[in-house]
Formats: structure tokens, C-alpha cells, sequence
């Protein structure tokens, strides 16, 4: 059965890529480190960062980009499905102005390692700039919109940016921090107006990536028995999906000419989890770079212990998945079914 699902999801996303969709001018990426392609780098400060090996061993040429990865993470391979070579490049490496002006702009990924809804999550100090925070990356975004507004005018702005898609993918720090804070906060407090920040600079097309079963990461099985998962932050993280589910669905009333789609992480790691085989992967506990129990007691850096058959690995640290991983869930998103993705996938978006 789940063997078929693979073989199901990927023949969809062969013939949807083959079919002609609507064009898709750019692409806009905010999240954390599932999203990340080297914002951090540029913050001399941060402690939160990967541009050193064994980071990006199976990245073209072996270069640690500053993803959270052995190679590609989900941001690029959902950019490729969309007829990109791979994810837009960090707001803080290129002259956005010239790009529009020459009219090779494709898109910006805001992205930052460590950031999370909250203002607070991944600032270790007000003095030390260690992530840029969701709030920052909107005003990053309403530059790039003011930029837009100066080289194309209102009317084509509107036209480029209601047919861009924006990718979000948010929210396991805030939820990983506040489940061991002596101090915990309700859930809802962690979606702000985000959405109608967007809304508000023109954003009509989201593909949303809520977080994943945390409790499953090799840094949270190393606590718990035999290696198993630490169901109450799975939990945590299921009410999480719940309420961005409900408030999307409010916001969609609410403003007629937005789509989103939403994908169920939770489920999709526990469908990988509970048929590792099926889906060609030999170890789901364990991660591959890093020392200590499970491999995840320690930060993937180049004296890291690092496994050879990485393609058989879910996880590539003790927090983050591997290429393949983030290949497969591209691809899920992409053409997966209502289970996984819903109301649409994201291959619906642009056409919707």
C-alpha cells in the first residue's frame, strides 16, 4: 500500500510538471532553517549557522552554502518542481534594485536558522543579532514590495505579486523552546498576522509547511526510552497544524482572492517513520552527522561523525532532514494527496 503511494505521489508530480501551468514569475521563502540557503551567514554574530562542513557534502562541489543539510533542502526542491534551478537566493546577497531593474528578479528567500514567530525565539541576547526574526523578514519583503512598486509601477506590481507564490515554513523553534520553557505561553500566540502582513504587500499564494513531529528528531529520542518518540511534543506540534489550519481557513473568508496550501508535516514524518522501508530509508533514529548517543548529541561540524549512506538516512542532524528527506517532501507538497496537503497541493497553486 505505501509503496503504491510512492509510486502514486511521484508519477503525479512527473505529469503535473510535464503539463503546462501557469507561469510563475517568483518565488518568496520565510521560515527557519528547514528554509534556509545562507541568510545566517551574513550575520557576524550568529551563533546559528552551517557554512562549514560536513554541511553541504552532496551540495554541488561540496560547498557548505549554509543550509542545514548534506546537500538541497525542501525550500530548493519545491522551487525546482516550479521550473527553478533551486531556491531564490538570501535577501542579504544580491542588489534586489538591479534585479528588477534588469527584469532577472525570480524571487528572494528571507528565511533565517533559529528564528521562529516570536520576536524572542533564537535572540540570545537584544544586543546580539543571532537570527532574523519573522517580523524582520516582513519588513524585508515590504522593501523588496517598495523596490517593486519603483521599477514596475502599481498595476504590474499587483499582476507580479498576485501570481508569485510564497512559501512559508515556520514554527518548530517557538514550539521546541516553549515546550522546555519554566515558562510556556499558549499556542496561539505564535501565529501573529503573519498572513495579513502578506496579504496587505499584495502575497495571494502561500504554500505553508507546518512543523514536523519534533518529538521524533534523534535530539529528542535520545531522552526517551529505547529511542522512541516524545509523543507530547509530537502532540504539541498536532495542535500547532490545528490552529494554523483553522486560522487560514478564517483568513480565506475573510479575503476571497487568496489560496493557500497547507501541509500536514506531522503526519508526513510518521508516514516515513512507520514505513521507512517502503520509502527506501534505513534509519530514522538515528541521524548522520554528529556524535554521541544516536548520533545526536552533538552539532554536525567537520569532526562530526559522519555516515556514508547518507540517501538511507531521514535525518541529517539531530534536528534536520537530509537531501533525500526534503526531496521526498517536496515532493509530497507538491502532488501529494489531502491527507499530506490540503485544500490543494502546491502544484495547484499557481493555477488557482
Amino acid at each position: 500500500m505505501e509503496k503504491r503511494f510512492v509510486f502514486v505521489v511521484f508519477s503525479l508530480v512527473i505529469g503535473v510538471v510535464q503539463s503546462v501551468n501557469a507561469e510563475v514569475p517568483a518565488i518568496f521563502v520565510l521560515g527557519d532553517s528547514t528554509s534556509d540557503v545562507g541568510t545566517n551567514n551574513y550575520l557576524p554574530q550568529s551563533t546559528i549557522k552551517a557554512n562549514f562542513p560536513h554541511h553541504g557534502i552532496d551540495f554541488p562541489f561540496a560547498i557548505p552554502t549554509g543550509r542545514f543539510s548534506n546537500g538541497f533542502n525542501t525550500a530548493d526542491f519545491l522551487a525546482k518542481l516550479f521550473g527553478f534551478k533551486k531556491s531564490p537566493p538570501p535577501f542579504f546577497s544580491q542588489n534586489v534594485k538591479f534585479s528588477i531593474k534588469i527584469r532577472k528578479f525570480r524571487g528572494i528567500n528571507f528565511s533565517s536558522a533559529g528564528c521562529g514567530l516570536l520576536g524572542s525565539t533564537g535572540q540570545t541576547t537584544p544586543l546580539q543579532k543571532n537570527v532574523i526574526t519573522m517580523e524582520e523578514q516582513l519588513f524585508q519583503f515590504s522593501t523588496v514590495h517598495n523596490d517593486l512598486l519603483t521599477f514596475k509601477g502599481p498595476l504590474e506590481t499587483e499582476k507580479f505579486l498576485s501570481k508569485s507564490l510564497f512559501f512559508i515554513s515556520i514554527g518548530s523553534n517557538d514550539i521546541m523552546n516553549n515546550y522546555y520553557s519554566s515558562n510556556p505561553i499558549p499556542k496561539e500566540y505564535f501565529i501573529p498576522k503573519l498572513g495579513l502582513n502578506l496579504i496587505s504587500l499584495g502575497a495571494r499564494k502561500f504554500g505553508i509547511v507546518s512543523v514536523p513531529a519534533l518529538g521524533c528528531c534523534p535530539s529528542q529520542r535520545i531522552y526517551q526510552a529505547n529511542g522512541e518518540c516524545l509523543e507530547e511534543l509530537n502532540n504539541q506540534a498536532r495542535a500547532f497544524f490545528s490552529t494554523m489550519e483553522l486560522l487560514l481557513g478564517n483568513l480565506r473568508l475573510e479575503f476571497k482572492d487568496i489560496k493557500y496550501s497547507l501541509g500536514n508535516m506531522v503526519d508526513m514524518t510518521l508516514n516515513v517513520i512507520d514505513n521507512a522501508l517502503a520509502f527506501n530509508f534505513k534509519f530514522v533514529k538515528t541521524a548522520c552527522c554528529g556524535s554521541g548517543t544516536l548520533n545526536a548529541q552533538g552539532s554536525c561540524s567537520p569532526i562530526s561523525d559522519l555516515c556514508s549512506n547518507r540517501n538511507e538516512y531521514l535525518f541529517w542532524d539531530s534536528f534536520h532532514p537530509t537531501q533525500t528527506a526534503s526531496k521526498l517532501a517536496a515532493f509530497t507538497l507538491y502532488g501529494g494527496e489531502p491527507r499530506f496537503v490540503s485544500p490543494i497541493n502546491f502544484s495547484q497553486l499557481p493555477d488557482a
